[in-house]
């Protein structure tokens, strides 16, 4: 049963929810958490999970859910995840710490695309569903908004160093998102009176002394000006001490942000720069746009002019190319798992290459001297093999690695030369990219 995963989808902004709250260890399972898969079933809607996942996974029904609980049961912590097989996305955990005070029922959930939930019913419903959640399971804190707005607020740690962050969770207004619930704790400190009379679309109190606000019709439309100003009302009204032309140009600039930028790469690296925007978190990825637009590759040094090719100067030249095959073939062995496209030594393989290597940011990672006496013979040979294999290219084997060559037209490439500029840094990776050096020496091949 395969579900949708996000890596797998085109990289956009998801709605995300975070529930803080309690349940009752002593009360059977079915019995206290019935009300909360029943009152999910009736407001999803489009986005309800059709899979639970427990030590394996089953398709979702209640008896589904009990089993994957039972199976997943720890002294402390149980943990399940519950997903869809089609659009939209979802990924929801479901974590109940029985050894917490009071023992808690933490739930984060994701849907993507966030523009989902642009329509006003499907939004409402959505409020539905965490107003009966939070009136039957007190919370400490619940809230809806954008993953990628979040990213830039500095959720969830907001400037704290991690175990403070843990260890106090969401203790004091640090944000207003789309969606709140603030428990009794919030509420008190800010002042119930306060609280109520926010300036919102909606505000609601619970009966259990926790507080609903909202504040607009919509979720996904949050980085609209009108949206920003709604926000930004509602956060300077809970939080006197800030000032309010100061909270609304720090939420302009997080919409400037997260504006769409149109990706204008250099052609040559293009499929390379896309897969490294594709891994940015989804905060960072406009930036991470806007910052590649800007950046040239330089052009490849490692060639020189046929004409002043050094001669071959082995004894023995099939044995040579033997032994630069024998070094191609331990950069395919370290790398067949992550990227299997490298048995194929094509163009498009050593773009893989370049990518994985970037990703794992292998010459910080891994030490020096490995990289220089392992890695950078295996990736000289590599890029060699391909040169030869797919632009006619003629290799020029010489005693010392960096000052082999291959022919190709009216130029000689230097692939080992190349392969110890590009394992220098994370950044070299990109500044001197495998498939830089392909796409260069393709245009000059009938040169």
């Amino acid at each position: 049963m395969k579900v949708l995963k996000f890596r797998d989808m085109k990289p956009e902004d998801s709605l995300l929810l975070t529930f803080d709250g309690t349940f009752d260890p002593q009360v059977p399972w079915e019995s206290d958490l019935g009300p909360f898969l029943q009152t999910l079933e009736e407001h999803a809607g489009e986005w309800m999970p059709d899979v639970v996942e427990g030590k394996r996974r089953r398709k979702y029904t209640h008896a589904a859910i009990w089993k994957a609980l039972e199976e997943n049961r720890g002294e402390r912590v149980t943990t399940i995840g519950l997903y869809r097989t089609r659009w939209p996305a979802l990924s929801m955990t479901l974590t109940l710490y029985s050894s917490t005070t009071p023992p808690r029922l933490d739930l984060l959930l994701q849907v993507q695309p966030l523009s989902f939930f642009t329509e006003a019913e499907r939004c409402l419903q959505l409020v539905e569903m965490i107003r009966t959640w939070a009136s039957r399971y007190p919370v400490s804190h619940a809230s809806v908004h954008s993953l990628a707005d979040r990213g830039l607020a500095g959720a969830p740690s907001f400037g704290r160093d991690m175990q403070t962050s843990i260890r106090d969770g969401f203790d004091k207004l640090y944000e207003v998102s789309w969606l709140n619930v603030f428990g009794p704790k919030l509420v008190e400190a800010v002042g119930r009176e306060r609280m109520l009379s926010t300036p919102a679309w909606r505000v609601e109190e619970l009966p259990n002394g926790c507080v609903l606000l909202v504040t607009r019709p919509t979720a996904a439309d949050y980085s609209s000006d009108e949206a920003r100003l709604a926000q930004a009302r509602a956060h300077v009204h809970l939080r006197p001490d800030l000032d309010f032309d100061t909270v609304l140009r720090t939420l302009r600039e997080r919409s400037a942000t997260l504006a769409p930028v149109e990706p204008r790469f250099h052609p040559d690296v293009a499929p390379l720069l896309s897969r490294v925007v594709d891994a940015a978190a989804i905060h960072d990825r406009q930036r991470r746009i806007a910052e590649l637009n800007a950046w040239q590759p330089p052009e490849p040094e490692e060639w020189l002019p046929a004409g002043s090719a050094l001669p071959p100067d082995v004894e023995d030249t099939q044995r040579a190319l033997e032994h630069y095959s024998y070094l191609a073939e331990l950069l395919v062995a370290l790398l067949h798992t992550k990227v299997p496209s490298v048995f194929e030594a094509t163009p498009e393989s050593l773009t893989d290459v370049d990518y994985q290597f970037w990703h794992e940011d292998f010459p910080r990672v891994f030490e020096r001297e490995h990289i220089d006496a392992r890695a950078v013979p295996a990736i000289g040979a590599y890029l060699g093999e391909v040169l030869v294999r797919n632009l006619g290219g003629q290799w020029i084997p010489r005693k010392k690695l960096e000052e082999a060559q291959v022919r190709i037209g009216g130029r000689v490439w230097l692939p080992f030369l190349r392969a110890h500029h590009y394992m220098r840094s994370c950044q070299s990776l990109l500044d001197s990219s495998l498939t830089q050096l392909y796409r260069v020496a393709e245009r000059h091949r009938g040169a």
